[in-house]
Parts: C-alpha cells; structure tokens; sequence
C-alpha cells in the first residue's frame, strides 16, 4: 500500500474530527496486542479489527512511547499520540462497555506520522528506534487523558514530538 503524510492511500476514515491527518495518519497495534486480545476475549482477533492500518510483528504498544519510530525500506513513521477508544470501536465490537474494557487493558496501539512516503507490504522487515529522550509511553497517555498534569508531566509531553491537538492542549 501507498503510505503519504495523510495516511494509507485509499483508507477510509469515518470521522476526521477525531481519526485521519498528518499527526494520525497511520494508526498501528503489535501483534502481542492482538495476541493479548484474542486470549482476552476467547477468540482469534484479526488484523484490522481495532481500524489499525498496521500491525507490527512482536511489538507490545504498552513499549511504545511518543517519539518512538517504525522503518521499512521505503516508509518512516514516528509514533504522536494514542488511540482513544470511541463510540465507532465500541460498536464495531458489539460491546456497549468495550471503551471501558479497552481504556483498562491500557493496549491502545499509536498513531504516527508519516516521515517518508513510500509502499508498505505484508512481510516488509521493520527497524524500531526508540525516542531519545524522556519517555511518553501509550498507557501513560491513555491514562493521562483529558486529565490536568503536573507540571514536570506537561514538561515531558511538551519535549516529545507529541500531536499538534495535544500539544495546543497543553500550552493553549
């Protein structure tokens, strides 16, 4: 698939108030997620069932920080912000109380921006670089969220290369 800086081309997204853009143009999970998921649910939970656009061999989103990036031969993506659970996950999993269960079990997958354009396939071998600096993990954010911070934590988030929704949130 063709990844630009707007995300998959030829991916729908339903509510761009929320999803879609430069700063969440690729949403990604780990396989142990899935993994996780299928167990947690007594089923197989395929690719795609959460709209992750990516799912990355042998990552665990609960390791995955702000800043972090993902590298294939042709395409770079640097990880922004966390998946929020909403009204679309939580019918499309036919659980009234899924946002709950998802926002508990603190896997939330991240969004990404796009660094490099390029073609993303099945199979394709990826780099992991993690942030050079504090960390931002994808629980901490899913916990964090719509919350104050202190002011160390504001700090932190601010030195990350955090999304610009985020990023006016916490200096507007």
């Amino acid at each position: 698939m063709v990844v630009d800086r707007e995300g998959l081309l030829g991916d729908a997204i339903c509510n761009r108030k929320h999803h879609g853009g430069p700063e969440q143009a690729v949403y990604g999970l780990g396989s142990v997620d899935l993994d996780w998921w299928s167990k947690e649910l007594g089923r197989t939970v395929a690719p795609g069932t959460f709209g992750e656009n990516l799912v990355i061999s042998g990552v665990d989103s609960r390791s995955v920080s702000v800043g972090d990036r993902f590298e294939t031969e042709s395409v770079l993506l640097e990880v922004t912000s966390t998946r929020i659970p909403c009204s679309t996950l939580t019918a499309r999993m036919g659980d009234p109380a899924f946002a709950k269960r998802f926002m508990q079990a603190g896997r939330p997958g991240f969004y990404c921006r796009v660094l490099r354009d390029g073609v993303i396939q099945a199979g394709d071998a990826v780099t992991y670089t993690p942030f050079d600096g504090e960390p931002v993990t994808m629980p901490e954010l899913l916990r964090t969220y719509g919350r104050n911070l202190a002011e160390e934590d504001r700090l932190r988030y601010l030195a990350a290369p955090i999304n610009d929704k985020l990023r006016a949130a916490l200096t507007g």
